[in-house]
């Protein structure tokens, strides 16, 4: 997609990830919105589990702490913000909330309940990065163009350096898609690729926008 007049003044990024101050941080990949049954089901999901496998085992082979993001609400809430956009979701204690047993996530590693788009409102996401001496982030997941990209925005006004990998991510649709990860790559952080951030956890090379 081509840079329009405005945002062309961008630089030309490239990120080298740290294994000793990355994490990755794996966006609402739940049941609620994968697997049949949920309330809002994004079609094709498996489609971005070979790749996100290979960002998360390369990340545990490295050391660099692999971070779950689930989406919860409160039932009989008077007003859930997200319930005011969107069909009732993610209640909490409901099998909804859970990550998909196709990723397998540990018991042991770092899950963040979230009752807003982005990972970081009002959570202890950040508090815990800073614990860790993290300061670059691998983010995706789904969707792309609303908690992938809210998380990605509040990294990014906070502090953080951050990496999507595209084949990772998957939004509502191809223009939101397209639309949200120029805007990520234009303004927030890198858009890269699996493959790609295997290669710099593992053996040091720099990132690039794709």
């Amino acid at each position: 997609m081509s840079a329009d007049v405005f945002s062309d003044h961008r630089h030309g990024e490239t990120l080298t990830l740290d294994p000793a101050r990355t994490a990755v941080i794996v966006v609402d990949m739940i049941n609620e919105f994968c697997k049949p049954g949920g309330a809002m089901v994004l079609p094709g999901y498996e489609t971005l589990v070979p790749q996100q496998l290979e960002v998360i085992e390369a990340a545990r082979a490295v050391g660099a702490p692999v971070f779950w993001v689930h989406d919860v609400h409160r039932a009989n809430m008077r007003r859930d913000r997200e319930w005011v956009k969107r069909t009732p979701h993610c209640v909490e204690g409901t099998w909804g909330t859970e990550i998909i047993e196709d990723l397998g996530a540990r018991a042991d590693e770092i899950h963040i309940v979230k009752r807003r788009y982005s990972a970081f409102f009002q959570t202890d996401l950040d508090m815990t990065l800073k614990d860790m001496q993290i300061t670059q982030l691998v983010v995706f997941g789904v969707v792309t163009n609303i908690c992938v990209r809210s998380t990605v925005h509040d990294a990014f006004f906070i502090g953080y350096d951050v990496a999507v990998p595209q084949d990772c991510c998957a939004a509502t649709g191809a223009r939101e898609q397209e639309s949200s990860l120029y805007d990520i790559a234009t303004h927030f952080g890198v858009v890269t690729n699996a493959a790609d951030v295997v290669a710099s956890l593992k053996d040091g090379l720099a990132l690039r926008q794709v």
